[in-house]
């Protein structure tokens, strides 16, 4: 019989794997989310420092031209594996997930069309150079504040798959034109393709409650909307496909055929980013570890109970509460929370809190002791 402590040992064991190559972690992921808030790194790197031997802070978007990936959306905005990217493409005559799913006007297409055109002669272009070029002006952005037209012409055309971001400089995308193979050549292919894409979510994932199994294959119409028609079917089989078993009245699924026998929770503290895939979705988060977590750098400070940028601290299989870090003068400093009120009572967790915040100075680059408090309440 399937308990609880077997999934939370599953969900954390299948993700938080043995640190091996960037190249094998990216492989094995599929898709990193991004995120650009740095407290005290972004979303990518966070999620790669545990995952990667001797990672920084950095480092993927220093090796990125040099990777097998892509920057695209997958169920949200991230760094994607070329097998899952080309199951996304070629995308339909839509626009940007904000922008709704209507076909462009014949205005936009020929300024996107005179665009390529600038890029496929350079190569490569960078907004600032394309926008000296055409002076496109601004337009209103999905947050309601103005962008630079350029810009947001370049991001639709990168959506759509015309063009790709071929590096980044300080953070600003680099773009080059994009060729992609053909559409699917009949429904089974298509079909096909929209079944990998399920799989390949479940796998990163998994295992997932059915709501959050239903929403995530929903989310899916980010990475295909010119197939999101197909998205309800797809979730039927996909429950069809996968294993599943009904756990304190609620059905769980994960990848068909996995031993969850074979499954080993890692030992020690890990430091989470609220976007690693142990803790993406919080009403799963709240299933398995009985407390609600989320994320407030968009609350206001004085709504505040964790913190700016809480993340999620993790003790073997159990998230137990939450870490606040940030970087003062080149000198990492941590506060912690703790669902029950205070640290856990085995007398290893201190040496092993210690180690983590060892090794997040490592990944940050940084050098002196770390300062921290580490009691806090829930």
């Amino acid at each position: 019989m399937v308990t609880l402590d077997d999934l939370r040992r599953l969900a954390v064991a299948r993700s938080v794997f043995r640190p091996t190559t960037l190249k094998r972690a990216l492989d094995r992921l599929g898709f990193v989310q991004a995120d650009p808030i740095r407290a005290p790194a972004r979303a990518q790197d966070l999620i790669l420092r545990l995952r990667v031997k001797n990672y920084h802070a950095g480092d993927l978007e220093r090796l990125y031209p040099k990777l097998d990936i892509e920057e695209d959306f997958f169920v949200v905005y991230g760094f994607v594996t070329k097998r899952i990217h080309a199951l996304m493409h070629p995308r339909a005559n839509v626009g940007v997930p904000a922008e709704g799913s209507e076909p462009w006007p014949a205005a936009r297409k020929k300024r996107a069309r005179v665009l390529l055109e600038f890029v496929q002669e350079r190569g490569t272009a960078h907004p600032r150079e394309v926008d000296r070029h055409f002076a496109h002006g601004t337009v209103r952005n999905y947050w309601g504040g103005s962008s630079n037209a350029t810009t947001h012409l370049l991001a639709a055309m990168h959506y759509r798959g015309l063009l790709r971001v071929a590096q980044r400089e300080r953070g600003v995308r680099v773009y080059a034109a994009q060729r992609h193979g053909a559409e699917p050549a009949n429904t089974a292919e298509r079909l096909a393709r929209v079944d990998a894409l399920v799989d390949a979510a479940a796998r990163i994932y998994a295992p997932l409650p059915g709501p959050c199994l239903d929403d995530l294959v929903r989310r899916l119409r980010f990475a295909v909307p010119q197939w999101q028609s197909e998205l309800t079917n797809a979730l039927k089989r996909a429950k069809q496909r996968l294993s599943h078993a009904r756990v304190d009245g609620v059905d769980w699924y994960w990848p068909a055929k996995e031993d969850l026998g074979r499954f080993e929770g890692p030992d020690g503290v890990r430091f989470l980013t609220p976007f690693d895939p142990v803790v993406w979705d919080r009403d799963r988060f709240e299933l398995l570890w009985g407390w609600k977590y989320r994320f407030e750098a968009y609350t206001p400070a004085s709504k505040r109970k964790l913190g700016y940028y809480a993340m999620p601290l993790l003790w073997r299989d159990r998230v137990v509460g939450w870490a606040n870090l940030s970087v003062q003068n080149r000198m990492l400093r941590s506060e912690f929370g703790y669902v029950e009120s205070r640290s856990p009572r085995d007398r290893s967790f201190k040496g092993e809190l210690e180690a983590e915040l060892d090794r997040m100075r490592v990944f940050l680059s940084l050098n002196g002791e770390a300062k921290s408090s580490c009691e806090g309440r829930w």
